[in-house]
């Protein structure tokens, strides 16, 4: 059965930048990719938590998943590709959390047909730290400037030059099995987590195949859906077993390329955490 977008949706997506709760999956499903999250948790850190899809086979059927695509190709059609995914933990009482930001900053793209997919594995809600977006701040990109911090997941600390009105903030809150949508330049970030549980999400990043890295050094992306008549990175391999030797070989390259491109200068200036998350959502 096809969970297309309805017109209504694609509309509100393009006026606000942001679609949300949207059904993935019932609890029976979203249960066992949380156990399995649980169970490798400790994995899922520094390198590892850049596309580990790349990783492991239950997260590259998330990534595919057609509950997930549907949407999104209501949104860029039927050619894309996942550039990116990692999961953004918070656990209980943590003081992480995600400054006012836009994707698209670093990412070197060519494009802003660009969207996340964030699914949720627990409750994201506002006690728990839940992504906070400014609907209809995706028109245009904005200055951004460095502010180093331990508690911030943004290795960058990257921070948008402009006061955000808290009366203008919507708070994305999702059940597990659920996701949000939003477009590569809305305004978005997170306080820290004050709830008793953890706040676990994935969150997929996917292009149409049209969009091309700016940069020099070259690309990678995995193609879900469709065909890819461009060529402007080259193909990732989904994994046949988890963590096999070809799989680990593949996500190095892939990683090693991407952050590359995303730190470009920020050893140099000093801003790097390299034990926090690479730009990205909240």
């Amino acid at each position: 059965m096809s969970t297309s977008l309805s017109p209504h949706l694609v509309d509100r997506y393009r006026s606000e930048g942001i679609l949300h709760p949207l059904p993935v999956m019932p609890d029976s499903e979203i249960s066992a990719l949380r156990e399995r999250y649980m169970a490798n948790s400790d994995i899922f850190k520094g390198r590892n938590n850049q596309k580990p899809h790349l990783l492991f086979t239950w997260l590259d059927q998330l990534v595919r998943d057609p509950r997930i695509l549907d949407a999104v190709e209501s949104l860029h059609g039927p050619n894309l590709l996942c550039w990116g995914a990692q999961f953004f933990a918070k656990p209980p009482g943590d003081d992480a959390y995600v400054s006012w930001h836009q994707d698209a900053t670093y990412w070197g793209l060519s494009s802003h047909d660009v969207v996340t997919a964030w699914v949720a594995f627990t409750p994201s809600i506002a006690a728990s730290g839940c992504l906070q977006v400014v609907p209809g701040t995706h028109r245009s990109q904005v200055a951004h400037e460095d502010h180093f911090d331990d508690a911030n997941l943004l290795s960058r600390g990257q921070e948008i030059a402009v006061k955000v009105e808290q009366g203008s903030v919507v708070n994305v809150e999702l059940q597990p099995g659920q996701m949000s949508l939003h477009h590569v330049l809305l305004f978005h970030g997170s306080e820290p987590n004050r709830a008793a549980f953890p706040r676990v999400g994935y969150a997929i990043r996917y292009i149409p195949t049209h969009v091309r890295q700016l940069s020099p050094i070259r690309d990678s992306a995995l193609l879900v859906r469709g065909r890819d008549e461009y060529g402007h990175f080259d193909a990732e391999r989904s994994p046949v077993v988890d963590m096999d030797s070809a799989a680990v070989a593949c996500h190095a390259d892939a990683t090693d390329r991407q952050l590359r491109i995303l730190y470009a200068g920020a050893q140099e200036r000093g801003k790097l955490n390299p034990a926090r998350k690479e730009s990205g959502p909240a």
